[in-house]
């Protein structure tokens, strides 16, 4: 309904969050609007005659803008077609198609201007006109918005309705129906349970302060000892969902060993949860950590027969941190998989719970295994799983998750588009904004003065709380940074640091970084130490990532004969990855190699591919320090400017990228969180940037030109 008007846009975000919208089930009346707006519609709707507020209170109420619905109810009420007029004829709505007021606002203010009498006779009109068979769930949601009071049989008409509602609104259409749902019920045990339900789906929603406020219904409630049980596990996510620090993961593992006797399937799962809880929290977790929740998961009750994915996954994780890496290996592995095949058979239910219920375990998974493939794969399928399912909470962190993969491809434009995209859904549903990719992002981008404030506040904020794994990754992003400038004494502090803890995911990253920073500062045994731990990882995985980073690192410490091999079978297998910035970094050594053996000529062919490389994805630092040592051998590096007139800005790009895959206007807005004016407004840009004058012609340009390759210069 905003179409774009900017008074909405400016105006909205004071009255209702996503979540409290509810996928237009959310009741127009739950925030104030500012004084100025309100008394500025309620001026407008004073001169209308009682008729027509009448029928614009209908409309108002009806969630999904249905006209023949509108006249159904309008009738029953005794409104002729005549009442619409004044109200048409002021601007303040359109009957077309679909009923469209102004802007929400206007909406908020017809709801808000009527009294509690008349807003539930025209929800009580609203449900006697709605078909019970077609559209049961719209039925149920104005029978309970006219209910006065408890009313059992209403109340279970919402909540089986609620799974339903998620399929069209999401999951905070569903917390919309159940919160309703607990509100109308008389008895206390079941209003108890429906207020737990509600607490989670508002939480999934991404409205942990929303869920915490059902939560203390729940609370105060007579409940058994699995719905006890529940609620310990309630009170562990909201934790983990306000903070990502400290304070969740002992309340998850508390919450698993109430489900032990029972449920084990949920204690399971909730094992599962800990260790996400324990990932983020890492060097900041309290008593033993992750040790300890994998203590207390090999301590469970088996799982089935044929195991599940999720007890594939727990009995890995609690392997990975109890036995050696080579051991725990295979383990992880079949879980990966196991994720994989179904989501690959279409029987996707494991990597849909893992997703949408426990986002932040299978974050690490991939990169831990070194696995490149399956890394691409389910980051891409997250971010479908998470935009299907609405959950507004899970999908920044799939967004981020996919976004660090592109980073790692060479695609910075695609990554910093989707880090934009999760910042955005991030604010709107009021939650802290990962800073995970962003900051290595900046890393990789070389700008001392962009990068460190960044990464020192995101210090910060992680140590007050006590997200642990912030921590790590600042200090890795630290030590890529520094490593690209040449200033390697300060990345081997910042790689020791990131190294005093062995965060799941990014540890053997930081690793290289500590063996390229040591050997260019001469601590060559922190680089043999560092070279061996790396290599206890990466031949157990035995993928072409991993063993194509070990041999870059182990070349760093050879020479001769052995050295030119290793640096060979360095670049022979990252060039068989999607790993495209670890590519240019081996070919970045490998050419500084030769020109210390005075190999000029093969030096500058490495140099060459490195610094065309590093200068076209945007990794400026890098690039420099490649176009130096390109320069000492004799040979003048070509200039290229991070941004030239036809450069695609990050958001431009992933519009471009959506229109080309056929999207409209207003789904590429609903997407991005941006007005479909808005979405015109860049298209226009990129087709003059294109030289391009419609959508059609978007499928001839280069996918380079979208951040999908190497090929695209990026800007800040």
């Amino acid at each position: 309904e905003t179409r774009g008007n900017p008074l909405a846009l400016l105006e909205l975000p004071h009255g209702l969050s996503a979540p409290e919208l509810a996928g237009g089930f959310g009741v127009p009346d739950e925030q104030p609007l500012t004084a100025r707006i309100e008394q500025s519609f309620l001026r407008r709707l004073e001169s209308l005659r009682g008729e027509t507020r009448r029928l614009l209170l209908a409309a108002a109420a009806e969630p999904v803008g249905d006209v023949a619905l509108l006249w159904r109810a309008a009738e029953r009420l005794g409104l002729g077609a005549d009442a619409a007029e004044p109200a048409q004829t002021a601007g303040l709505i359109e009957l077309g198609t679909r009923v469209r007021f102004r802007h929400p606002l206007v909406r908020s203010a017809v709801y808000q201007a009527a009294a509690v009498s008349d807003r539930r006779e025209v929800h009580r009109a609203l449900a006697e006109a709605t078909d019970p068979v077609v559209d049961p769930d719209r039925r149920a949601w104005h029978r309970a918005q006219a209910a006065g009071g408890p009313d059992e049989e209403v109340a279970g008409e919402l909540e089986r309705s609620a799974d339903r509602a998620r399929a069209r609104g999401g999951f905070a259409a569903m917390a919309a129906f159940l919160e309703r749902a607990a509100e109308l019920t008389p008895d206390p045990a079941g209003r108890g349970t429906r207020a737990l339900a509600a607490a989670r789906a508002k939480l999934e929603a991404g409205a942990p302060e929303a869920a915490q406020a059902l939560f203390g219904v729940a609370e105060l409630s007579p409940l058994d000892d699995l719905e006890r049980a529940r609620l310990a596990w309630l009170r562990g996510q909201i934790a983990f969902a306000r903070t990502r620090g400290s304070d969740a993961p002992p309340l998850l593992l508390e919450a698993a060993k109430r489900f032990e006797p029972l449920d084990v399937a949920s204690a399971r799962e909730t094992y599962v949860e800990a260790f996400g809880a324990e990932i983020f929290a890492g060097r900041e977790s309290r008593a033993g950590g992750v040790v300890e929740a994998a203590k207390g998961a090999r301590a469970a009750p088996p799982g089935p027969l044929p195991p599940r994915p999720v007890d594939l996954l727990l009995d890995g994780l609690a392997m990975r941190f109890t036995e050696p890496y080579g051991e725990a290996l295979p383990v992880l592995k079949r879980a990966l998989n196991a994720f994989a095949e179904g989501d690959r058979t279409g029987d996707d239910a494991g990597l849909r719970w893992l997703w949408t219920s426990c986002p932040v375990t299978p974050e690490p998974l991939a990169p831990e295994l070194w696995d490149d493939e399956r890394w691409h794969a389910l980051a891409n399928r997250a971010v479908s799983l998470a935009r299907d399912s609405g959950a507004l909470a899970v999908l920044p962190i799939a967004l981020s998750y996919r976004a660090c993969v592109h980073l790692h491809a060479g695609e910075f434009a695609a990554a910093a588009a989707l880090i934009e995209e999760a910042d955005a859904i991030s604010r709107a549903v009021g939650n802290a904004p990962l800073r995970y990719t962003s900051l290595v992002l900046l890393a990789w981008r070389g700008k001392e003065a962009a990068a460190l404030p960044v990464i020192e506040a995101s210090l910060k904020d992680a140590r007050t709380r006590g997200e642990g794994r912030a921590i790590g990754l600042a200090h890795y992003a630290t030590a890529v940074l520094y490593n690209g400038l040449g200033r390697y004494e300060k990345a081997l502090a910042a790689a020791e640091r990131a190294c005093a803890y062995e965060d799941l995911g990014f540890y053997g990253w930081a690793l290289i970084e500590l063996v390229e920073a040591a050997v260019r500062s001469g601590a060559h045994e922190i680089a043999s130490s560092a070279v061996r731990r790396l290599a206890g990882r990466t031949r157990a995985s035995g993928t072409d990532w991993a063993l194509g980073v070990q041999a870059r690192s182990e070349a760093l410490l050879s020479e001769g004969d052995e050295g030119e091999a290793l640096y060979r079978e360095a670049i022979e297998r990252l060039g068989r990855s999607r790993i495209a910035v670890h590519l240019a970094r081996a070919q970045l050594v490998y050419g500084e190699w030769l020109r210390r053996e005075n190999r000029r000529v093969e030096a500058r062919e490495e140099l060459r591919a490195a610094h065309e490389t590093f200068g076209s994805i945007g990794a400026e630092a890098f690039a420099e320090r490649a176009g130096r040592e390109l320069q000492a051998t004799g040979e003048t590096a070509r200039k290229r400017s991070a941004e030239t007139r036809d450069d695609l800005t990050p958001q431009e790009a992933q519009i471009a990228r959506l229109a080309r895959d056929g999207l409209s206007n207003p789904n590429i807005g609903a997407q991005l969180f941006i007005s479909p004016r808005t979405v015109q407004y860049h298209l226009h840009k990129v087709f003059a940037k294109l030289d391009i004058t419609s959508r059609n012609q978007l499928a001839s340009v280069p996918a380079g030109r979208f951040g999908e390759g190497l090929g695209v210069v990026t800007s800040d």
